[in-house]
């Protein structure tokens, strides 16, 4: 069985004193998927370089304090590719690659519109030119597995409030759409919801009010496959139990077995 994470930790360091590493020691996952580092390679300790044996991969942000995403892994990737190969999207550590054989895992950090007009519409311009990089790596023909915050919650099972949302980032109708499209026209595979139809396992929830405790929350990180990996994942799980970040954990165990 391989286990794979995928969790934002809303800054390593942050997460890192919340009790992350020491729960991330006990859970035997093969890899893990990290976003929203906030951080630079000089503000990593060694236990977030290399936690419980595993080996850390970083496409860092070139703002620090922001951003970055990373992948954790107990085995050696065979090409580790940083970015989309576009400047300004890149500039923001937002993708990175590692290829083990025929499976690819992919940590990825999709903008987000909600602190202003302009970064929805550099979040449009991102879903515009990742589009049909998605549609390249689903014709690859590879295991591939995209674990990440999308910043979309694509249906009314996805959110609490949706009725509320609906003319907010992350629910809009374009940003749905694109990922309908995704899922339907290009052929990717969103596990949870394949999984678990009637359950709307969120994952990030609001530091207003009461949100965390009432569980008014959003589906926004996902594991996003192509269908050969779908047809091997076997169970999924939020991971509520501690709170490390304003994100938690999505955990999915899949059949599937590395070459050695």
């Amino acid at each position: 069985m391989l286990r794979i994470v995928s969790a934002n930790l809303n800054g390593v360091r942050s997460a890192d004193k919340k009790g992350f590493f020491d729960w991330l020691a006990g859970i035997a996952a093969d890899f893990v998927c990290v976003q929203e580092l906030k951080a630079q390679a000089a503000d990593l300790s060694e236990r977030m370089r290399a936690p419980d044996g595993m080996t850390g991969y970083f496409h860092y942000a070139e703002k620090k304090g922001y951003s970055g995403v990373g992948v954790y892994t107990r085995h050696q990737p065979d090409a580790v590719i940083e970015g989309l190969g576009v400047d300004w999207i890149d500039a923001e550590g937002r993708f990175l690659q590692l290829d083990f054989g025929n499976l690819s895992v992919v940590s990825l950090y999709l903008p987000s519109g909600s602190s202003s007009d302009e970064r929805q519409q550099v979040k449009f311009q991102f879903l515009e030119v990742f589009m049909p990089h998605l549609e390249q790596l689903k014709a690859a023909g590879r295991d591939i597995v995209i674990c990440g915050d999308w910043n979309i919650a694509h249906n009314e099972i996805d959110l609490k409030n949706w009725k509320g949302n609906l003319k907010n980032s992350g629910f809009l109708p374009e940003e749905r759409a694109w990922m309908s499209d995704l899922l339907g026209r290009v052929g990717w595979c969103d596990v949870w919801r394949t999984l678990y139809p009637e359950q709307p396992g969120y994952s990030w929830w609001s530091n207003r009010g009461q949100a965390y405790a009432k569980d008014v929350g959003w589906r926004i990180d996902y594991h996003i496959v192509t269908p050969s990996l779908m047809a091997a994942a076997q169970s999924a799980s939020v991971y509520k139990d501690e709170k490390f970040s304003d994100h938690a954990p999505l955990i999915v165990d899949y059949a599937l077995k590395l070459p050695a």
